[in-house]
């Protein structure tokens, strides 16, 4: 049996296959993207997708680190939270993989999986986690061997809020990194910029967040006759501020020093920024990981089924997906 830990990442938009050797370093992973011409992304499509590209993904993966099937000595997957339609593929071939190959199969938690790449690759010991997504806005710690959430969206994840209001404005998906330009471009040309005529409603709800009425407020900036860089400007400026304040919060009631961010908003380097403040001001430290590992990528499944492996694995008939799972159902069985 081999010793490669072979990771399936397929919650949603993204089909990922990634690999973890024997003594736990993660590889990049070999991934592929369903990128819509227009509109959002639908659950049965980005299926399809998945289902197309399977085969020549996970060649690859196997290519681009030199080793065979035969290297690979247990198989992990995505078991939730995510699209159901994406996650039952992603359960399948899995599954397919594992009994062809006679190994091990272990179903792991897709945001535990973040935080566990984010603590190996920045070195954290105890973080709170800002988890910032297309479909979770999350502030995490851990307590009594689990993950604890302090603090989350109310309604729609912030990514899953940028994308919407990138879509209205006929920027494709994913529409982050596209707002995150507009935004730098605005500042640039306005070194001292205000909120003169670009305000926003502040998202935070004690200790939880809700970005919908964000957006109807940014559209309607738009609609009366506002610059869109600017409004890309005043959108982050607001929506990451009140992530930072509930993650200040996390880290004043917990006593904890870290904050480690992950997800795929995490790749913004404003937000970035934000939170490097925030940590300096409290003496405490940011992390974040490469953005390869901020997004959602099999490396992190890998990894947590690397993890796990030596404390369970799934049997076949408990290997269904949960869509539902939550952060703090997965027990801390490693160290």
């Amino acid at each position: 049996m081999g010793t490669w830990t072979l990771g399936i990442e397929t919650t949603a938009h993204t089909l990922s296959f990634g690999l973890v050797d024997g003594e736990g370093i993660p590889y990049p992973a070999a991934s592929d993207t369903l990128r819509p011409d227009k509109g959002g992304i639908h659950p049965r499509e980005a299926a399809d997708h998945h289902k197309d590209v399977a085969s020549m993904l996970f060649t690859k993966a196997m290519e681009m680190h030199s080793i065979s099937p035969s290297d690979i000595g247990a198989v992990a997957y995505s078991q939730g939270p995510g699209l159901g339609p994406c996650l039952r593929v992603g359960a399948a071939i899995a599954r397919g993989l594992a009994t062809k190959m006679d190994v091990p199969l272990i179903g792991v938690n897709h945001c535990v999986a973040h935080i566990e790449i984010g603590r190996q690759q920045c070195g954290c010991d105890d973080p709170v986690l800002l988890y910032v997504s297309g479909g979770n806005t999350q502030v995490i710690a851990r307590l009594n061997g689990r993950y604890r959430v302090l603090g989350e969206t109310l309604d729609i994840g912030i990514g899953n809020m940028l994308d919407k209001f990138a879509r209205n404005q006929g920027i494709p998906f994913p529409g982050g990194p596209k707002i995150e330009q507009l935004a730098a471009e605005y500042l640039s040309e306005n070194p001292t910029p205000t909120m003169e005529g670009l305000q926003l409603p502040y998202a935070v709800r004690g200790m939880d967040l809700a970005f919908s009425g964000l957006l109807t407020a940014a559209q309607r900036l738009i609609d009366n006759g506002a610059p869109l860089n600017a409004v890309c400007w005043s959108l982050q400026e607001h929506a990451f501020a009140s992530c930072v304040e509930v993650a200040e919060r996390a880290m004043a009631h917990t006593g904890k020093s870290e904050l480690l961010l992950g997800g795929g908003v995490a790749c913004n380097n404003r937000m970035r920024e934000m939170c490097n403040l925030m940590a300096s001001d409290r003496e405490g430290t940011s992390h974040a990981p490469p953005r390869m590992y901020c997004i959602d990528n099999g490396t992190m499944i890998g990894l947590l089924g690397w993890l796990e492996l030596q404390k369970r694995t799934t049997a076949l008939d408990e290997s269904a997906i949960d869509q539902y799972l939550r952060t703090d159902q997965t027990p801390i069985v490693w160290s």
